[in-house]
């Protein structure tokens, strides 16, 4: 049976092969178009030297100058001589241009227009080409604006299910693609989806998550849950959601729908305005609790605009912890 690997560019593209058991991920890859860098195929000169970020897999025999004991023991791998035992993601230490693989783009039409608040639109888009989509849980496509030439970034806000998929995009008043949505869009519209791309994707929960976002920053951590609700954790998830205003909050019931179907997953929203009427007023950095950070052993993930991410960094250094990873997404709203 093939396994999916999850090939990570330093470009931030990611590429999907399918991989036999029987078979090396760098044999796979060129069989499908994905030239990784590689020289010997023999395990002997370390060109084709990657890290393993998730799955299970088989190496073959190569030399200490190729790959060393520490360095295996940490995750990286030679290509060529790996073969994958299931599902895996595997960065790629070049870009995607050397590796002559490009973006992916899919054909979809919009199925779904609805407006959740007034700052936040929710998309959904179906099309037979979704059925071949394929994306890290908090990785973003770009997607065309119809009748325009000009693209937009957003995160995937849902899993694919039966060819579609969905979006939480923020309204800007202005806003080329928010114009669209707002006054033109209708059900049918054509529109062309071009990745995935990003970094900012969950990996495998290896600690307790602390999940952290701001406005439409929400979206990748709806997918993320998607993910953790099919599979599971054994370890405890919080997610902290702060928007500006009480109208901001949005995706209430699905947040509480997860809280019900993943034991261990718990949350809560804050509104910034001083006007508020929510219970919980402030910023996200003024509802993390010490028990969020397991004195470091925590996976942080953080998904807002820019002075949301430079201000959790800051408070995060100022509690004296250090948590064992902290993946990011900083985002801003196109005019």
């Amino acid at each position: 049976m093939p396994h999916q690997i999850a090939l990570q560019f330093e470009d931030g593209l990611t590429r999907f092969i399918e991989a036999n058991p029987s078979e090396t991920v760098a044999d796979a890859a060129y069989r499908q178009g994905v030239n990784i860098p590689l020289d010997c195929r023999d395990g002997a000169c370390g060109t084709c030297k990657c890290f393993a970020e998730a799955g299970r897999y088989e190496m073959g025999e190569y030399i200490e100058d190729a790959l060393s004991e520490d360095e295996a023991a940490q995750g990286f791998v030679l290509t060529c001589q790996m073969r994958a035992q299931s599902d895996c993601v595997v960065r790629v230490p070049a870009s995607s241009a050397v590796c002559r693989t490009q973006q992916a783009s899919f054909d979809a039409a919009i199925s779904e227009v609805r407006q959740l608040s007034p700052s936040t639109i929710s998309l959904t888009v179906q099309g037979e080409s979704l059925n071949k989509l394929a994306f890290l849980p908090g990785q973003y496509v770009n997607l065309q604006v119809p009748g325009s030439a000009a693209t937009r970034a957003y995160s995937f806000s849902s899993l694919p299910k039966g060819g579609s998929v969905s979006f939480l995009i923020r309204n800007v008043p202005g806003g080329l693609m928010s114009s669209f949505l707002t006054s033109l869009a209708k059900e049918g519209d054509r529109m062309t989806l071009t990745g995935p791309l990003g970094s900012f994707y969950l990996r495998d929960i290896q600690r307790p998550l602390l999940l952290l976002a701001g406005g439409t920053g929400l979206a990748p951590f709806t997918a993320m849950l998607e993910k953790i609700a099919a599979e599971g954790s054994a370890h405890p998830l919080h997610l902290i959601y702060g928007v500006t205003n009480d109208a901001d909050l949005v995706e209430m019931d699905k947040l509480q729908d997860f809280a019900a179907r993943i034991p261990n997953f718990t949350f809560s929203a804050c509104v910034a305005s001083a006007e508020s009427a929510w219970p919980r007023k402030g910023y996200v950095t003024q509802h993390i609790e010490p028990a969020h950070l397991h004195d470091g052993e925590v996976d942080i993930y953080l998904c807002g605009p820019p002075p949301m991410v430079e201000a959790v960094s800051r408070f995060v250094r100022e509690q004296g912890i250090e948590p064992a990873n902290f993946y990011f997404e900083k985002f801003a709203a196109s005019a």
